[in-house]
């Protein structure tokens, strides 16, 4: 086991430049575009050394994804960081909204232009396809669990239930809306996230 651990940890700074340059690559040349030798030179090593690590270039787009979601190859899940934790302490529902605007746009601003890839894939290609319904139902699991939050707070306005409100949720954080505000209005990341507190704020909570 101390073998492994330690073949891991050596192997580690390999698979983020391999990560690095393959996040690099799929949001310029986009999936068919990109190839393993390109992102092995991109990243400094053999082709034969992508392969051992990610054996297919679907799966290296799944990783890319993986860690552009969370900002980092380590295992803890996006609802298990620091920055979730202080959210759920709050008691204040607008102070709720607020935090997971800003940390949505936080995701986004890492996120959202490789979602774009593997979403222009999916139409051609069905590992891509299904990598876009798992990552479209991992944002709906994630909205779902804000607005939990926000109905345990009693704040959820009158006559909407939580199923209606994920859709609005879903609908207002969507990565194609924040990257046609960011690409064809100009807007910046403080800007939509603004935009987006005010307009949850408006849709969902009972004052």
């Amino acid at each position: 086991m101390t073998d492994v651990n330690t073949r891991n940890r050596r192997s580690a700074p390999t698979r983020r430049r391999i990560v690095a340059a393959a996040h690099e690559l799929f949001a310029v040349r986009g999936y068919a575009g990109t190839t393993f030798q390109e992102v092995a030179d991109a990243a400094g090593v053999s082709v034969q050394t992508v392969y051992f690590h990610y054996g297919s270039k679907s799966q290296l787009l799944k990783h890319v994804v993986d860690v552009a979601s969370v900002g980092d190859d380590e295992p803890v899940p996006l609802l298990e960081r620091p920055w979730f934790t202080q959210l759920c302490a709050s008691a204040d529902p607008r102070e709720v909204i607020v935090r997971w605007a800003h940390a949505s746009g936080v995701i986004f601003d890492r996120v959202a232009a490789i979602l774009g890839v593997v979403r222009d894939a999916a139409s051609g290609d069905a590992e891509m396809a299904e990598q876009w319904r798992a990552n479209a139902e991992q944002r709906r699991t994630a909205h779902d669990t804000f607005v939990g939050i926000l109905e345990g707070l009693g704040a959820l306005r009158p006559g909407l239930d939580r199923e209606r409100a994920v859709d609005v949720t879903v609908g207002l954080l969507s990565p194609d809306l924040f990257l046609v505000l960011q690409r064809e209005c100009g807007w910046g990341t403080g800007r939509w996230e603004k935009w987006v507190a005010d307009q949850l704020a408006h849709a969902l909570l009972n004052d």
